[in-house]
């Protein structure tokens, strides 16, 4: 199928994406629409690159067209999107980041551009910050919500069970229900970079690909330590204003995952062990310790992060492995999920640098009971 727009193709990667991950998916028949997708892409670019030669034969006054009422019929006849895919605009967002003028924006955008308040990103900037968070295993599977200051969401503490009511009987005792909030506070999540010079004068994309990649990729890796340091010293038990996650102790062996994963809920539907990279080498000691028969994982996808420490040099009683289910955690954007960027090319003139910040607001944590178990080095036994 041929879409029109870009925005209609990254939706569709973001459902394959997810097809993917469902059990039985034709992974090579989905392989084969993302490939297609990015042909269907790269057609949307080239003909706006072509329309955009169009547009400067016009400028320079070719055939002796009206150039201001050609222009005005070539806005009318472009979407938002498509206006923000085109190479024109990049260059004048480059030209934004670098003098904080967004004149040049707003003029391309034309009455689709607001009067006030950020101006939109390039399809571009859209496509890096998807791609960080695709990347980033942990929070690709979190829930992400969009909404305005401080998010409140309930959760279920105790609760008595249904009961079967025969006909004629005596009434049913009333429900005992107890009910928690947990209230995600955004944080601001700021990464800093210098440029040099040389750098600062790169063309249009180049310079906003490397700004935003390097910013994004630092950001987005920051809010995922966060939440994993939110779940790894998490309470055992409910409070009325936080999710207790049980813990149990353990090192890495045939047993320890399939331990843990008792621990979690029938909502937990899809559980992955979370552990540092280095502590995959002891599983991999048990696993040729039990002959390779059993593995050790129980046969769950394993993500690694570096916010939990290695098994090996963990310190007594320290959380070293998270098992659960991250649809159970939830991450809320009052601004939206981009990066707003910051320029200084003041405070370090001399040195012929910039500072260029980035900064995203979120708030984060469990939001999901019975969705994780966290695992424990046990302490060492004293004589």
């Amino acid at each position: 199928m041929k879409y029109k727009t870009l925005a209609e193709i990254e939706t569709r990667k973001a459902a394959i994406l997810k097809e993917m991950e469902q059990e039985g998916a034709d992974l090579d028949a989905l392989k084969k629409e993302m490939d297609e997708l990015r042909e269907n892409a790269q057609q949307i670019r080239d003909a706006a690159a072509k329309a955009e030669e169009i547009r400067k034969a016009i400028a320079s006054g070719a055939a002796g067209i009206n150039v201001g009422e050609t222009r005005k019929a070539e806005k009318a006849r472009k979407t938002v999107d498509e206006i923000r895919g085109s190479q024109e605009y990049v260059d004048a967002f480059a030209k934004y980041l670098k003098t904080g003028k967004d004149e040049e924006c707003r003029a391309l955008l034309s009455t689709n551009a607001a009067a006030s308040g950020q101006i939109p990103v390039p399809v571009l900037v859209d496509d890096i910050i998807r791609t960080a968070w695709e990347n980033n295993t942990i929070l690709s599977r979190v829930r992400k919500t969009y909404f305005r200051g401080n998010l409140k969401v309930a959760f279920e503490r105790s609760a008595d069970p249904a009961y079967v009511h025969g006909e004629g009987t005596t009434a049913v005792t009333e429900e005992d229900l107890s009910i928690g909030i947990v209230e995600l506070k955004p944080e601001n999540i700021k990464k800093w970079i210098r440029l040099s010079d040389e750098a600062v004068a790169m063309g249009g994309e180049a310079f906003v690909r490397y700004v935003y990649e390097e910013l994004t990729y630092q950001i987005v890796k920051k809010l995922s330590d966060l939440l994993i340091g939110g779940i790894a010293n998490a309470g055992t038990s409910h409070s009325g204003s936080a999710i207790g996650i049980p813990k149990i102790a353990g090192e890495p062996s045939l047993t320890v995952v399939p331990e843990a994963e008792a621990n979690l809920t029938d909502e937990a539907v899809n559980p992955v062990v979370i552990i540092n990279r280095l502590s995959s080498a002891a599983f991999n000691a048990a696993r040729v310790a039990g002959n390779f028969a059993v593995d050790p994982y129980d046969g769950l996808t394993v993500l690694y992060t570096s916010a939990l420490p290695a098994y090996a040099s963990a310190s007594d009683n320290a959380v070293w492995m998270i098992v659960g289910d991250l649809g159970g955690a939830q991450v809320n954007y009052p601004e939206g999920e981009g990066v707003i960027i910051k320029w200084d090319d003041l405070s370090e003139a001399e040195a012929d640098l910039v500072k260029v910040v980035g900064r995203q607001y979120a708030g984060y944590g469990v939001t999901g009971p019975g969705r994780f178990c966290n695992v424990k080095k046990a302490a060492a036994v004293t004589t």
